[in-house]
């Protein structure tokens, strides 16, 4: 899934421990959204995306 949806094969991040934390990072948003009970990730990305406010606010930092 997370290949499909973050298209994580075409990403140029290949040195270092960059993959491992952009993985991470990746994981994160995927389980933050399957705990607000998202059932489409991709639509979720889509939404969330639109305005800066709202990935803090699905994060509930605001």
């Amino acid at each position: 899934m997370r290949d499909r949806t973050f298209r994580e094969d075409d990403s140029k991040v290949r040195t270092g421990t960059l993959p491992r934390a952009m993985a991470s990072l990746r994981n994160l948003a995927i389980s933050v959204f399957r705990q607000n009970n998202e059932t489409n990730i991709v639509a979720a990305l889509r939404h969330t995306s639109r305005y800066y406010s709202r990935p803090l606010r699905t994060l509930g930092l605001t």
